[in-house]
């Protein structure tokens, strides 16, 4: 890597950061969502393409890792669904480390259609709550 390319990196990587960490709590899940859409996409495409078994793989894991934090999240004691779709997040990271394990790509995709729902959910919590801040001045 030229020493071009690497600065160019180190910024973008900074720029995420910063994106990150100046984001609100909604926004932070809607770029956890749409990493999570991203990875179960690039793998169905990697499985129908006939990648490298380690680029499905990888990617499954990401998505995995995703979930898992999406599932840490959660608040039981705040919101009493959240146990519910902490099973959810969970049934969701065992079907992909089954497909993963398997090559099953019929499974990470049944996933990512569940996926899908849920986070078009979650996007309209988000905004919600986002539209519902900007209003009562909390934040903008």
């Amino acid at each position: 890597m030229t020493a071009t390319n690497q600065r160019a990196e180190e910024m973008r990587l900074r720029y995420l950061t910063e994106a990150i960490e100046t984001s609100t709590p909604a926004s932070r899940l809607t770029m956890l969502l749409d990493a999570l859409e991203m990875d179960l996409a690039r793998a169905d495409r990697a499985f129908v393409d006939g990648s490298n078994p380690k680029t499905v793989s990888d990617l499954l894991i990401h998505a995995q890792e995703i979930i898992l934090a999406l599932r840490d999240t959660l608040d039981t004691s705040a919101w009493e669904p959240a146990g519910q779709i902490g099973s959810l997040y969970d049934h969701f990271y065992s079907e992909l480390v089954r497909s993963n394990l398997e090559k099953d790509r019929a499974r990470a995709a049944e996933v990512a259609s569940h996926v899908a729902t849920l986070a078009a959910a979650w996007r309209a919590a988000a905004r919600s709550v986002e539209k519902t801040s900007v209003e009562s001045g909390a934040i903008g």
